[in-house]
């Protein structure tokens, strides 16, 4: 029998140990972020029902969706006719779930089902992986996490400041500095719809434009013509809305005169205005954010204002999004309860700190401090010791086998261990130990107590 060599799907990544201290690490900061705005955990199945998660995404969504088959001989009861149906027909048949494609449509479920006991406006934060079946690429795979922040029950506009300002507080403290908040109203986008004389067909703009950044402007103009049913003078008269430039005031400004006639577009304006009013009331000085009329977010439920985070200078495309959605609980037969909400994706924003080295000396640390051992007399002496920098919450470890210092010492170095702990039969006749510092070669004799100390503060 031949030997199997081992592999991954591509679009997956393992994470080894130094990869997941690097993960909490952002993870962590993150959801200290959440919970300071008064943001709930929550936590959904991996597979939901395909009759919930089908027809949120649009249509190229739902091609995205990983459908899982069901147990059994699931064919038993198709037949020659079921196959020339097509695919569509056939998936009923073989396939009940699917693999979630993002976690705002599985939260909405989960109000819906327990709106009975919760208090509303529901704030909840979900960190999940999810899963795209689509084209894997530098920046965008198969699988990925996310950090959702919801709030459901409310159609306040401080909502959509505060995800402003949650944005600007996760990203400066993780230290990244040039970034763009690039924000957009659906309003605007359907009354530019209806402008250029193309009214009812926002969802066909919004698909289309967004995807400027990846095929360009041209085969967006060629995409709306040809497949979304758009007049080529309609495309022609986008162009003049497109080229607004300018501060955001200034761009609000001239939206209201190209949308005079559109009392939705208008719409749209006034409660972009309202937003950005309330981020200057938070005082948050250099918030990074910008009207962006281009900016279309692809999925079909965001009714309102949308946003989408891009870190300047870096290969990477955009590493947060959301929007506000109005009836997102409708299709699960619970009108009328308005939402906001966005998330960041995990995977991009370690690929940043990554390329711009931004990650802290200690998130590179998975031990801090390491007891080299010498023989059975060193571990008598040392586990204690052990224990007692463990209680004062300093993570360290004892090698576990009496082996060479070398042996040893290259252990430590591997794991960016960045103190060891020596006890020979000096040291225990005293009482003490000497502590290394692995990085400056420093060593120092310290009694029990100043071990604890030292290795507190350092």
């Amino acid at each position: 029998m031949a030997v199997q060599k081992p592999s991954i799907l591509s679009g997956t990544r393992d994470f080894g140990p130094e990869q997941m201290v690097k993960r909490n690490y952002i993870f962590d900061t993150i959801k200290a972020t959440f919970k300071k705005f008064g943001f709930q955990q929550l936590e959904t199945p991996s597979m939901e029902k395909l009759s919930v998660l089908m027809g949120k995404y649009g249509d190229e969504g739902d091609q995205l969706l990983f459908k899982v088959l069901n147990s059994g001989d699931f064919l038993k009861k198709s037949t020659v006719e079921d196959y020339h149906q097509g695919a569509k027909h056939m998936l009923k048949m073989v396939a009940e779930k699917g693999l979630r494609y993002d976690l705002t449509v599985p939260f909405a479920r989960y109000v819906v089902m327990n709106r009975g006991t919760l208090s509303f406006p529901f704030k909840r934060f979900q960190i999940q992986p999810v899963w795209r079946a689509d084209r894997p690429q530098k920046g965008r795979y198969r699988e990925f996490y996310q950090c959702d922040a919801d709030v459901v029950g409310t159609d306040s506009l401080i909502c959509e400041a505060e995800i402003i300002a949650m944005i600007n507080e996760v990203l400066g403290n993780l230290k990244i500095e040039d970034y763009t908040i690039k924000v957009n109203n659906r309003k605007i986008l359907t009354g530019i719809a209806e402008a250029v004389g193309q009214a009812g067909k926002e969802s066909d703009l919004c698909v289309a434009i967004d995807k400027l950044d990846k095929i360009g402007l041209e085969k967006v103009q060629e995409e709306l013509v040809e497949q979304r049913g758009f007049s080529p003078e309609s495309v022609q008269a986008l162009q003049p809305i497109f080229d607004i430039n300018g501060s955001t005031e200034e761009k609000l400004a001239a939206l209201k005169e190209k949308l005079a006639n559109s009392e939705i577009g208008l719409k749209g304006v006034e409660e972009l205005e309202e937003v950005f009013r309330y981020v200057k009331q938070f005082g948050i000085e250099n918030h990074n954010a910008e009207l962006d009329v281009t900016l279309a977010r692809g999925l079909s439920y965001y009714t309102g204002a949308i946003f989408e985070v891009k870190v300047n200078n870096v290969r990477i495309g955009s590493i947060s999004g959301g929007g506000r959605y109005d009836n997102l609980t409708g299709v699960f037969g619970v009108d009328g309860m308005s939402g906001v909400g966005f998330s960041f994706g995990v995977d991009r924003i370690y690929d940043v700190l990554d390329e711009l080295d931004l990650y802290p000396e200690s998130a590179q640390e998975t031990t801090k401090v390491m007891f080299i051992n010498f023989d059975e007399e060193c571990q008598t002496y040392c586990l204690p010791l052990l224990k007692r920098l463990r209680d004062a919450g300093i993570s360290a470890e004892i090698y576990p086998q009496s082996a060479k210092m070398k042996k040893q010492m290259t252990y430590a170095n591997n794991k960016n261990i960045p103190f060891v702990v020596l006890a020979g039969s000096n040291e225990i006749a005293e009482g003490k130990v000497t502590l290394k510092n692995m990085v400056t070669g420093e060593q120092m004799l310290l009694s029990t107590e100043d071990l604890v100390k030292s290795l507190a503060v350092n």
